[in-house]
């Protein structure tokens, strides 16, 4: 299995404690390339279907292009996971995409 930095994967993120996102749901892989060859697990950020336009910080949209419904990024629900619950590839962010997600980790890790 080929990961890829900012490729989209769906993956089984069961079971959840607290505010985590759980369940069967496509995720976005964060993790630079340098480690996806060789490492066990893989810093990934899940994607929703509930929307919401107001949070501009903690989410990035994704079109309806890029995934079969409109989605959000949930930028601020980082976490590791271990890559046997990377299920299959269902697609990769675009360059824009890319670029806003970026943007919105540098500001949430509070990186220059």
């Amino acid at each position: 299995m080929k990961i890829n930095q900012y490729d989209i994967w769906l993956a089984n993120l069961s079971p959840s404690r607290g505010t985590e996102p759980g369940k069967t749901r496509p995720v976005v892989v964060i993790q630079t390339n340098l480690m996806n060859a060789s490492h066990g697990s893989t810093l990934i950020c899940p994607i929703t279907s509930q929307i919401n336009l107001d949070a501009k910080i903690l989410r990035v949209h994704i079109n309806i292009e890029t995934l079969d419904q409109l989605s959000d990024i949930l930028v601020d629900q980082i976490r590791a996971i271990d890559n046997m619950r990377l299920m299959q590839k269902i697609g990769s962010l675009t360059k824009s995409q890319i670029s806003q997600l970026k943007s919105n980790l540098k500001i949430v890790l509070d990186l220059s």
